[in-house]
């Protein structure tokens, strides 16, 4: 008969044990699995969501002026007569080499104008980029501008203009139906007018410049700084800076969560070891007549340590496919209440780790009651018949 049979005979006659060795390493595993596989979904659904805070890279002109500032960046020669950016250098954004992680390019064009006796900022975006690259913009009660002849209004720009939606101004000639007004957000983005980029050009009477582009960058596609690298290689006479700051809290956020999943897992698996280490040794300590026969009959020490270790073996390899499934059900029922909107991750390699970690867990935790096993004098054990 050979060990593993004898292994699976041992299990089968010790039903009880098997089954709080199984369900020990199950339990464990289970909760491995669950851990992992919601750390994946959550985390890959926070990067995903990342992109919700705007941009995570500038870029503007090549300048030692400054006149203006607009989100916290300095737009070098924002103000009149000052160098800006081409709508060809836009296009060459959308060239670079890593072009499937730009999740947003959004150009614009920043400039002071007069309206109702009041100097104001008067911004030329692509409403539809824009939108999407500041989804924490809302429209109170209006909507994005369509065309060339509308606008939305910051709400500070337009309690101070006295606007409302369906309001007409006058911009250098040039007459704009207010479609809305922004909810206000705390920021510069308050005092703004915004307008379709082409209409602003004309207004400011500067064919085709940009003061600057936002970008956001999917931080699943690639990282921001071989993007920077590479835009700065497409636009050599442009300023293309990534706001560290921001990027490196968001990440450090998703960062933590991963590092706090990976001390739990560190815990349950310390836990896991122990629960074996007793149960194997309690096995061992129940067993001391049968190792004694088995010694007697001509089973050598390490037989007796591999009997042991292949039963904890065999147990992790059932608990590694069972807590498999029982992590990835559990995950399925607890995902929909910490986020509505991720999706779990199927990890293929998920469940060869499982199994293996469960074998490794049973191997190692059993190996010292196995050797204690294998180190039992014959007559000492025989006389426990």
């Amino acid at each position: 008969m050979r060990l593993h049979s004898i292994a699976v005979s041992n299990l089968r006659r010790r039903k009880a044990r098997a089954a709080f060795l199984i369900a020990g390493l199950l339990i464990g595993v289970g909760t491995v699995v669950t851990l992992l596989s919601l750390t994946q979904s959550m985390t890959g659904q926070a990067k995903a969501n990342l992109q919700s805070y705007g941009a995570n890279i500038v870029v503007t002109p090549q300048s030692r002026d400054v006149a203006l500032s607009y989100g916290g960046i300095a737009a070098g020669g924002v103000s009149v007569g000052a160098r800006a950016l081409r709508a060809a250098d836009v296009a060459r954004i959308e060239t670079i080499p890593a072009r499937d992680a730009l999740s947003v390019v959004a150009p614009k064009l920043v400039g002071p104008v007069h309206v109702k006796g009041h100097r104001v900022l008067l911004m030329g975006v692509r409403p539809a980029d824009e939108f999407r690259l500041k989804r924490w913009w809302s429209v109170d009660t209006g909507r994005p501008p369509a065309n060339g002849h509308e606008l939305v209004a910051g709400a500070a720009a337009a309690e101070t203009l006295h606007l409302q939606m369906g309001d007409y101004v006058r911009i250098a000639g040039r007459r704009f139906t207010v479609t809305g007004i922004l909810r206000p957000t705390g920021a510069q983005d308050d005092d703004l007018l915004v307008a379709d980029l082409g209409a602003v050009q004309d207004v400011l009477n500067k064919p085709g410049q940009i003061t600057l582009v936002e970008i956001a960058v999917s931080y699943a596609q690639a990282p921001v700084h071989d993007v920077v690298t590479q835009l700065s290689a497409a636009l050599p006479d442009a300023k293309v800076a990534a706001m560290q700051e921001a990027v490196e809290s968001r990440m450090h956020a998703v960062d933590e969560f991963r590092r706090f999943s990976y001390a739990i897992i560190g815990v349950v698996v310390a836990i896991e070891i122990l629960v074996v280490f007793l149960t194997m040794m309690g096995s061992v300590s129940e067993r001391t007549h049968e190792i004694g026969v088995f010694r007697a009959i001509g089973f050598r020490r390490v037989h007796i340590t591999w009997l042991i270790v292949v039963e904890a073996v065999i147990a992790g390899v059932i608990a590694g496919i069972v807590g498999y499934m029982a992590g990835m059900a559990t995950t399925y029922a607890v995902l929909p209440l910490l986020s509505r909107d991720a999706d779990v991750a199927w990890i293929p390699l998920l469940g060869v780790v499982a199994v293996g970690l469960a074998v490794v867990i049973g191997a190692v935790a059993s190996l010292y009651p196995a050797l204690h096993a294998g180190k039992l004098d014959p007559t000492e054990a025989l006389r426990a018949l």
